[in-house]
């Protein structure tokens, strides 16, 4: 392909001016045959200039395509970390949940506990307390008891006293008045004296021989009780 001599011109003047020269395929189709040095000297620094330029772009494209790859690569990894941090997360939020679940449990089993403690106590005290009401109920029937038996004790030693001391006293006056009688009537006094003497010493030694055993039993009977 040829070019008119005012485009040459304008070329030369914008590569001089401005520095820009032509770049890409186009090059390739300009024919410099017979063209003047100047013209031909720019296609060729063109050309120069768009191998260079192609080069550049080349390595900014590798460098471009190096970078994706290792901001890619980067990607994947902080992807990778962030799930890594999101599985963390979970089981530390599935441990939390267990942990708070545990802390539950044994929270209610410690109450549970002190509760079962607490009853456990209260049905010991009440125990104690129903030991204690049973002891001084116990102390309270053989004290009742005590006083009964003394209270039966005591009638009956006063009516058995009571019956010996009638039965003295009546023999006794018996056997007197049948000595004053015998005394008075002038009767013999020989069989009567001693009979009235030995009655009363037997009516005597009977009374205490009855007082000396109703002490003994008493005294036997409280003995026993220690």
């Amino acid at each position: 392909m040829k070019l008119c001599k005012d485009t040459k011109k304008d070329l030369l003047k914008l590569a001089q001016e401005k520095n820009i020269h032509l770049e890409g395929n186009i090059l390739k189709v300009i024919d410099t045959e017979g063209e003047d040095p100047d013209f031909v000297n720019y296609i060729k620094t063109s050309t120069d200039k768009d191998k260079s330029s192609r080069k550049k772009r080349l390595e900014i494209t590798k460098q471009i395509q190096s970078q994706n790859k290792e901001l890619t690569s980067a990607a994947e990894e902080r992807e990778n970390l962030m799930n890594d941090i999101k599985n963390a997360f979970e089981e530390s939020e599935k441990s939390k949940e267990l942990i708070e679940y545990q802390n539950k449990e044994l929270t209610e089993w410690k109450e549970e506990n002190e509760r079962i403690s607490e009853e456990l106590r209260k049905a010991l005290s009440d125990a104690e307390l129903s030991k204690k009401d049973a002891i001084t109920a116990k102390e309270t029937a053989e004290y009742d008891l005590d006083i009964l038996q003394k209270r039966k004790e005591t009638e009956l030693i006063s009516n058995i006293v009571k019956v010996a001391l009638m039965l003295i006293v009546g023999a006794g006056i018996a056997t007197t008045a049948l000595y004053i009688t015998a005394l008075l009537t002038g009767k013999d006094t020989y069989i009567i004296g001693p009979a009235w003497s030995n009655t009363l010493s037997i009516l005597i030694t009977n009374a205490f021989s009855i007082i000396g055993t109703i002490v003994g039993v008493k005294y036997a009977s409280g003995k026993n009780k220690f």
